[in-house]
């Protein structure tokens, strides 16, 4: 009974530390702008969020908490209220910052390798599993036609 027991605490202990964590996610604030205008304050928040920190390069402008993302937040702002329009924002931290700065790349020559490889590696996974198939049913029928003991 006492094993048991000592048992269900332990369980009792894990279940809890499990929901504390579950619940206690790290809140991500970095960027406490409140913009004016609801309408610019999406805008601000969906382009923060395609834009890649220059610096951490695995974090949207948004998530980042180094000045370089600051900087490019404040310019991103900037740019929104002086009446750029996305396309215009997205266009002119391209240019300066070159495509990496895209988390989603425009399809470009040189960027043609990142959009179609997923789409090459799918065919020729396609292309291996249609031949395994088809060899796996040749051999069958070749089992099948090799003995001559089994009646149909």
């Amino acid at each position: 009974m006492c094993a048991s027991a000592a048992r269900l605490r332990q369980l009792l202990r894990l279940l809890t530390l499990a929901t504390l964590l579950t619940v206690t996610a790290p809140a991500h604030a970095i960027d406490p702008t409140e913009l004016s205008d609801p309408q610019l304050q999406q805008r601000y928040r969906a382009l923060s969020q395609e834009l890649r920190c220059m610096q951490c390069q695995n974090q949207s402008i948004a998530d980042s908490p180094v000045g370089l993302a600051g900087d490019l937040r404040r310019e991103v702002r900037e740019l929104l209220e002086a009446g750029r329009t996305d396309a215009e924002i997205r266009e002119h931290m391209r240019a300066r910052y070159g495509d990496f700065i895209l988390f989603r790349p425009r399809f470009t020559l040189q960027s043609a390798w990142l959009w179609l490889t997923p789409v090459l590696l799918l065919l020729i996974g396609l292309y291996v599993a249609v031949r395994v198939i088809r060899q796996k049913a040749a051999s069958v029928e070749e089992e099948e036609a090799d003995s001559p003991g089994r009646s149909s």
